[in-house]
């Protein structure tokens, strides 16, 4: 194998102690399959720091109750650790004002409340432009609206590199298009998009924007207010957080005036069998007792996050990046897909004549961890031609060229073995 041109003792020269960071994180301290892990999922999901496993952990030993409304002393520390996560998302999103943030399950749910919600104001004919590039989280919403009302969904073309087509969108806007909806980064191919441009554009139509974040603020920092998006959707688990909690950023004004997105407690201000009041928002879209524990630790989640040098983190993951494109690049009949000019730390590959699924079981016997298929993002997939789905090895600033040594030298005694 070939040796990337990036050396791990670069690593001190980009100012980053990465053992350091990995001892933080039990889940990498293991063997499997008799083999040190290396975890390269975390595009599907990231390994959690002790300071999100021991806050929640304290929630549950001395603090779990339910929040809001409740007079004792438990209800209200749960309450007030709930309410400061919602503003820690905030700050960390460099959102406007703490009732901008909703608390949601994820990207999925995130994208769900906005289609559903604003969706009640569109009508037959009203155009979404999405694009090619995106999870099936930013498009099923959408399929389910045209079939209910009959939308028109438009499609921004992304090259053959995996870049978006961005000289495309201002043709496809007309005077019914209703919303731009695209991701920050492609969970596919790695792709960073434009998305300040992308909302530029949209503003000069008078159009709001809805940003999938999923990838996007693990490789922060991420500010919605230079952006210029109307709607930013994040999953905590991405981010070093629990699973099934995430937020949704909307404005001000999009709040004030969309209607609920589900019914119960805690969104209503008064109940009777005649006539019904909404709470303010964001309470107005959190209806019935919410992943308290999952908020808390999204919120300890992004505070460890904020803590650490994002200029140095980034380096580290543009670094590793390199690397891995250069030593898997070297493999005779092992074919990067998405080579956008600007991405995330992602590595998409097929190799001629196997099964992705083949090469990640055989890795994964040697203790490497990577996703294969089709990474919910069918289209732009069938587009650049791999029908079968990739290879994704998806890096973090916690990961080593040592392991992208690993990963190397793994695929090629999988390609011989398979071949």
């Amino acid at each position: 194998m070939n040796s990337a041109v990036i050396t791990p003792s670069s690593q001190a020269k980009i100012g980053l102690d990465v053992e350091a960071l990995r001892a933080q994180f039990p889940a990498l301290q293991q063997n499997i399959n008799g083999k040190p892990l290396v975890y390269l999922d975390n595009a599907a999901t990231t390994q959690k720091p002790l300071a999100v496993i021991e806050t929640v952990d304290q929630f549950y030993r001395h603090d779990n109750a339910n929040i809001h409304r409740g007079v004792h002393t438990l209800s209200g520390r749960a309450t007030d650790l709930y309410e400061a996560a919602r503003e820690r998302v905030r700050l960390s999103l460099n959102g406007g004002h703490t009732d901008e943030i909703v608390f949601v399950r994820g990207v999925t749910e995130a994208i769900n409340l906005v289609a559903s919600s604003f969706g009640q104001s569109l009508k037959a004919g009203d155009e979404i432009v999405i694009s090619a590039l995106e999870h099936h989280a930013n498009i099923v919403p959408w399929h389910l609206l045209r079939e209910r009302i009959g939308i028109v969904i438009k499609v921004i073309p992304v090259t053959p590199i995996g870049e978006i087509d961005l000289s495309t969108l201002p043709g496809l806007i007309t005077a019914r298009t209703r919303l731009i909806a695209v991701n920050h980064v492609s969970n596919a191919l790695g792709t960073i998009n434009p998305v300040q441009e992308i909302c530029r554009i949209a503003r000069e139509h008078d159009i709001p924007t809805l940003i999938d974040g999923a990838q996007g603020l693990p490789h922060g920092p991420v500010d919605v207010q230079a952006i210029g998006c109307d709607f930013y959707a994040l999953s905590g688990h991405k981010a070093f957080g629990p699973s099934g909690i995430g937020a949704l950023y909307a404005r001000r004004p999009w709040l004030g005036k969309l209607p609920p997105y589900h019914g119960g407690g805690d969104m209503i201000e008064t109940v009777s069998f005649e006539t019904i009041t909404y709470a303010p928002p964001p309470a107005k879209f959190e209806a019935g007792t919410p992943n308290i524990e999952g908020a808390i630790g999204l919120g300890a989640a992004l505070t460890w996050l904020a803590e650490l040098d994002h200029a140095a983190l980034a380096a580290h993951e543009a670094a590793l990046l390199a690397a891995a494109t250069e030593s898997l690049g070297a493999i005779p009949g092992l074919k990067i897909i998405g080579q956008a000019r600007h991405k995330a730390p992602v590595v998409s590959f097929v190799l001629d004549g196997i099964h992705p699924h083949d090469v990640g079981t055989l890795l994964d016997a040697q203790g490497i961890a990577v996703r294969t298929g089709q990474h919910c993002a069918m289209p732009i997939l069938q587009q650049l031609g791999v029908a079968s789905g990739t290879v994704r090895a998806s890096f973090c600033f916690y990961n080593t060229f040592d392991e992208v040594e690993a990963l190397a030298r793994a695929v090629h005694r999988a390609q011989t073995m398979l071949s």
